[in-house]
């Protein structure tokens, strides 16, 4: 009886004894992916029509369940805002009489800055000509309309320095070897530290759902087969453009240089250089307008920036509250 004992001993040692190495293997880091190039996404909104493509393309190829529309009353855009389950979101922007006649007749932007001295376009006798016109009589030309509609295409900006990854707790929001900021389900608690940090309003918990949090990830398993993100693909006017980041600076400064040449002084972009969270996107845009119009903040902060204000704020408070014991007790 013993013997056997023995022998069972020795041989369930001996079976982990080869159980050793393969358990020594998952400890195994495993060398880091070649790096490539950083890769995102610039979005011209002088050229998207709202169409909503990229959104329907992003959720088929994610396969993000449907938002169910509800009329907000305040816009056609159904979508309303990022989410969980929305890792694209078009805003329909009206803006209604943003101009008011000048003392001089001319019209002049509610800013107050003077508008480009461009005609309407003039009407013209079809009957006579024999010709139907392509752009209606009476017509304002583009981007000097009274009335607008700017239409955004939002999305995560990949920030250089992204608040979302300082702020998580797990290590669960990397960078890729693209450069891009994704989120690993398996590792992420849903503590929702990272919603808090991001000041744009795109990464969320899914509370109906798995209750982690969820964002866009540049279609990470496209950009590993070499194929663009699925947004990208599906624009039809390539307002969305995809790319190298570096290379789409440089477009997207001649895109402006062009639109300013045609008059359209607004145009600007929005995270192309470092001044944003000092560094700037890999995912950044062109705009029409101050980007508050866009519902983008002007000046977005890292959490990290205020982590030393607030600890000698803490100290000096504790030091005061020390003194004021000591001060207290010395006098009893």
């Amino acid at each position: 009886m013993i013997e056997e004992r023995g022998r069972d001993k020795v041989s369930s040692i001996s079976r982990e004894a080869k159980q050793l190495p393969q358990l020594l293997s998952l400890l195994k880091k495993e060398p880091p992916l070649p790096e490539q190039p950083a890769m995102g996404f610039f979005t011209d909104t002088s050229l998207c029509i709202g169409c909503k493509a990229c959104e329907i393309a992003c959720k088929q190829w994610n396969q993000l369940p449907a938002t169910t529309p509800e009329w907000t009353g305040t816009s056609y855009d159904n979508t309303q805002h990022l989410g969980a389950t929305t890792w694209r979101h078009v805003q329909f922007i009206e803006q209604i009489e943003r101009r008011k006649p000048s003392t001089a007749g001319t019209t002049i932007p509610a800013s107050g800055t003077k508008r480009p001295e461009l005609p309407l376009l003039q009407p013209m006798n079809a009957a006579a000509q024999d010709v139907i016109p392509a752009t209606p009589p009476g017509t304002a030309l583009p981007f000097f309309s009274s009335d607008r509609w700017l239409m955004h295409s939002d999305v995560c900006k990949h920030c250089a320095n992204a608040p979302c990854q300082e702020a998580c707790p797990t290590g669960a929001i990397i960078r890729t070897e693209f450069d891009t900021v994704y989120v690993q389900q398996d590792i992420c608690n849903g503590c929702g530290y990272c919603v808090v940090a991001c000041p744009f309003g795109v990464i969320a918990r899914d509370t109906g759902g798995d209750g982690q949090a969820h964002k866009c990830t540049l279609c990470y398993d496209r950009l590993k087969d070499d194929m663009k993100p699925a947004c990208a693909k599906a624009c039809p006017t390539n307002s969305i453009q995809f790319g190298d980041v570096q290379t789409l600076k440089q477009h997207a400064r001649e895109r402006v240089g062009e639109l300013k040449e045609h008059g359209v002084d607004s145009a600007r972009l929005y995270g192309a250089d470092d001044t944003i969270l000092e560094g700037g996107l890999n995912s950044f845009f062109l705009l029409l307008d101050e980007p508050e119009v866009y519902n983008l903040p002007a000046n977005p902060s890292r959490p990290s920036t205020h982590v030393l204000p607030t600890s000698l704020g803490t100290i000096i408070a504790a030091i005061l509250m020390g003194l004021m014991s000591i001060f207290f007790f010395k006098k009893e």
